[in-house]
């Protein structure tokens, strides 16, 4: 007879032991596997945080404030503050440009919104995106190409590791918030140069990518936080990120595509690194003449809820300046004078209801478009339903934008037709009276008469361009370009007027000389010849 015969109850337990052994082994995964890492569930509303973008169009100290009112009355607990050229390095005399703060008005506004519930998460970005360092021959070593002067080579191992210590350092020494964002978001160079292209072919891209991005965690670890960074590169190149510190929040920014458009978000949500998603209120296409307001309503109906379902624990609504890619206008062949931001779009000013919708979007409860608009328009306008209709009617009515003669996406349309329902949309929302906050409303109208102007030039641009076009026309589009120059003119009053208490005067007039120089080059050049 076997020695457990006479011990049944021990057997059991033996047993049972040795089940739960085996269960332990099955689903407890080996330390160091971020496959098996534990998923951090949790509320998709432990981080509900805005964006800010100061690439340009920075605001004024003052406007800062009045933006973290605003924000903490919609139940933001978070700023991520992507200073880029606005931070006061002292150590990188170079990096801060005219529009810099000081390190007492940053500690001020840190302390501030720490006082109304927001925590100031800082962006400095480490990878790709770093123009406005590169641009100055002093960091040229660091570049992965010379004339692209967007990213670092990520083989510069000692060189990134020191000046990035400096300004990671610098910058988190002015912000107490447990979280410090490195960027990491398109680095479009990866592989570029004949090191990292021979080591990416060794090794592969992933490796490449996030040896750097590694270290740049490291560094960031090292100074007591947490590492953010975008997630699009690391969806892309996912086999190495288990070498990332377990403490690394990525977020995964998603602006109207489907889930899988950078990679896995499944595996991503899965591997125990906890998750953030970020939809947007200003992204491409968008611009100064054209914003796509249904479309990114649209992202906040349908990612916000794809977000929580996967068990991200933030939200981060993004709101770019610019698209962050830059023309570089040069001196000589290697020396950059200037970088020209490609794409820029109209100031945040004029996007309150945007941030509203988000923040609506962000209830449990699925997001009703028209009976927020409905509520919105009644509260802010004082609109009943058929003037909210209207209003919406109008914003959305032509969603396209006009190329090289050609309207896009939209084959059957001319430009001359674009321009014919921006107009009428134009006194659609021209007939609309709001009771109140006209100022507000008065954003909706400028973007409006921009559009329709900038649609006016187009179509002579597609004129002038066609081959067909005669050289007797001239004094016909030379009339209808000084209408457009006028009708320029007065829109630069408006935009002056409803934005001078946000912006710098020096910026709001670059803005204009921006949209209006195109029909006064146009001008020039015909005027030449009559």
């Amino acid at each position: 007879m076997k020695l457990s015969e006479f011990f049944p109850r021990e057997r059991m337990v033996v047993q049972i032991f040795l089940l739960l052994i085996l269960f332990t082994c099955v689903v407890v995964p080996l330390p160091g596997n971020a496959q098996g890492k534990e998923l951090k569930k949790g509320s998709i509303s432990k981080v509900r945080a805005f964006h800010l973008d100061l690439r340009i169009q920075v605001l004024k100290p003052a406007a800062l404030y009045r933006l973290a009112d605003e924000l903490a009355g919609f139940g933001f607990n978070t700023l991520v503050m992507e200073w880029e050229g606005t931070f006061p390095y002292s150590g990188h005399p170079l990096i801060p440009n005219r529009y810099a703060y000081t390190k007492e008005e940053i500690s001020g506004f840190v302390a501030y919104c720490e006082g109304l519930g927001i925590e100031v998460i800082p962006l400095q970005q480490s990878f790709g995106h770093v123009e406005y360092i590169l641009r100055h021959y002093r960091y040229a070593d660091l570049r992965e190409d010379q004339k692209d002067v967007s990213q670092v080579c990520p083989l510069e191992k000692d060189l990134n590791r020191r000046i990035f210590t400096e300004l990671f350092t610098e910058m988190a020494s002015l912000h107490p918030s447990r979280y410090f964002h490195i960027g990491g978001d398109e680095t479009y160079l990866l592989g570029e140069c004949d090191r990292c292209h021979a080591f990416a072919e060794a090794h592969g891209k992933s490796l490449l990518y996030v040896e750097h991005i590694k270290m740049m965690c490291e560094i960031v670890t090292g100074l007591g936080k947490r590492p953010v960074l975008w997630a699009d590169i690391a969806l892309k190149y996912p086999e190495e990120l288990d070498q990332l510190p377990e403490e690394t929040v990525f977020i995964d920014w998603n602006y109207g595509w489907k889930l899988d458009h950078f990679g896995d978000v499944e595996k991503l949500a899965q591997s125990g690194f906890e998750v953030w998603g970020a939809p947007s209120l200003r992204s491409s296409p968008d611009n100064y003449y054209l914003t796509t307001w249904e479309k990114h309503f649209g992202n906040f109906e349908d990612f916000i809820p794809a977000a929580r379902d996967l068990g991200y624990t933030g939200m981060v609504l993004t709101s770019w300046s610019t698209s962050g890619r830059y023309s570089p206008v040069y001196e000589s062949r290697w020396k950059i004078l200037d970088l020209v931001p490609i794409r820029r779009v109209y100031p945040l000013s004029g996007f309150r209801i945007s941030i509203a919708a988000f923040t609506e979007a962000m209830k449990n409860a699925p997001f009703d478009l028209m009976g927020f608009l409905n509520r919105y328009c009644e509260d802010r306008f004082g609109f009943d339903a058929a003037e909210t209709g209207t209003f919406w009617s109008a914003l959305t009515m032509t969603p396209y934008q006009a190329d090289n003669g050609s309207v896009l996406y939209k084959d059957t349309w001319s430009i001359s037709m674009l321009h014919d329902s921006t107009e009428k949309a134009v006194g659609m929302l021209s007939s609309l009276v709001p009771e109140r906050n006209h100022e507000e409303f008065g954003h909706f109208l400028l973007m409006m008469d921009i559009r329709m102007n900038y649609l006016a030039y187009k179509e002579l641009e597609a004129m002038v361009n066609a081959p067909s076009f005669l050289p007797e026309q001239v004094p016909g589009v030379l009339a209808q370009l000084e209408r457009i120059i006028k009708t320029g003119a007065l829109i630069d009053s408006r935009f002056m007027a409803l934005n001078k208490n946000d912006y710098y005067l020096s910026e709001l007039g670059a803005e204009n000389y921006n949209r209006n120089s195109p029909a006064i080059m146009l001008y020039e050049r015909l005027s030449r010849q009559r």
